[in-house]
């Protein structure tokens, strides 16, 4: 497969000319994510018409291509949330008009499809499966890897053109159209520090001081993590994390003997800033989030299930992944009656929200066919 290998500013400003003129363009990145923090960008794939550019981040700006990112070019794109995440925080921007097209895919039938799915279904094509575990930061590439990464926006455009005619058919363009923007919208990167410690598997297990002590020691460890531009379970381990939250050492030597504590953290900076989090989280009264069952009202509980089971049902009916027609937390948000939920509005509101105010009216129920289908019945009057 024929490609331009991109590593000087000129030769990206003028791919980013190029692409700018033409109405849309394909796009792939890899990155690694494992020593590091913050993803770590190692290549951009483009293709645009019939021309196909490997974009070397290592050795040009990501930063120029801003440009076409902020453009109205359509970006074709398969599973962008972690890609655009990569851009945004590499190049300090992300495609701001995309079409995806494993979303697109969930309309018509397909659930979370992988691009070798999709490629194989549509176009007969199986996919090189390359080497998964490449170090793509190592430099210069071989042959191989530019070849393998190339592959990855070859069938964009071709699968954007065969998902788009079906989709066009069944009326349900504007729905991704939709889905794709709320990706876009979506808040991507570092979550909030202080929410860290809900990421440890026995976080809600944890009472007392030392819900607090969690959370104010797994702060410290996020921020020094994004300081450090290192992975958090690099600075403390969750073992370590749940050891001193459990017992909630009182001073030096009683941290020294913590289950998973080690040197690094008794050195005098670490130790110090350590103890002034215990100290910290053990006066602190944290309560756990209420999850989405705890937001709904007892008597709501109930149509929490009819309702995720009815979705279920009208997924299987018309095609689509079920997590694009709602989640939990919209169910919980229309339940709730929030003017923002998204099952009033839009598509949504015809195809789901309607039915759900029946169900919750009391004036259908559901009912088992002979298939085992759900179906909503009349209610006797």
């Amino acid at each position: 497969m024929s490609f331009e290998w991109v590593d000087s500013e000129s030769a990206l400003a003028q791919i980013v000319a190029e692409i700018l003129k033409a109405d849309r363009y394909a796009i792939d990145t890899e990155f690694h994510r494992e020593k590091t923090y913050f993803p770590k960008l190692a290549l951009v794939q483009l293709k645009w018409g019939k021309t196909t550019a490997l974009v070397d981040p290592l050795a040009v700006d990501p930063r120029g291509l801003g440009k076409l990112f902020e453009s109205d070019v359509l970006a074709v794109i398969h599973a962008a949330q972690q890609d655009l995440e990569v851009l945004r925080h590499a190049a300090l921007a992300a495609p701001k008009i995309i079409f995806d097209c494993q979303i697109a895919a969930g309309f018509i039938g397909y659930s979370t499809p992988s691009l070798a799915t999709l490629v194989q279904a549509f176009k007969k094509i199986s996919m090189s499966k390359g080497d998964r575990l490449t170090d793509w930061l190592r430099r210069p590439l071989t042959d191989q890897q530019c070849s393998y990464a190339a592959d990855d926006v070859a069938h964009l455009f071709d699968l954007h053109d065969e998902i788009s005619r079906q989709l066009k058919e069944l009326e349900r363009s504007e729905w991704v159209a939709d889905a794709c923007r709320d990706l876009v919208q979506r808040p991507q990167g570092p979550q909030d520090p202080g929410l860290a410690w809900l990421k440890l598997k026995e976080a809600r297990a944890l009472k007392g001081q030392s819900r607090g002590v969690a959370q104010s020691v797994a702060k410290w460890r996020e921020e020094k993590a994004m300081r450090n531009d290192a992975p958090p379970r690099r600075v403390m381990s969750d073992m370590a994390l749940l050891g001193i939250s459990q017992r909630v050492p009182k001073n030096v030597e009683e941290l020294a003997t913590t289950r998973g504590v080690d040197d690094r953290h008794l050195s005098a900076d670490s130790c110090r800033e350590i103890m002034a989090a215990i100290r910290d989280g053990a006066k602190q009264h944290v309560e756990l989030p209420n999850n989405d069952v705890d937001d709904v009202d007892k008597w709501a509980r109930p149509a929490l299930t009819l309702i995720t089971a009815w979705i279920g049902e009208l997924a299987r009916k018309h095609k689509i992944d079920a997590t694009f027609l709602a989640t939990r937390s919209d169910i919980t948000a229309f339940l709730r009656k929030s003017p923002d939920a998204r099952l009033v509005q839009g598509w949504r509101a015809t195809l789901i929200g309607d039915d759900l105010n029946r169900i919750l009216n009391g004036d259908v129920g559901l009912s088992v066919d002979r298939d085992g289908h759900l179906k909503l019945v009349e209610a006797s009057k």
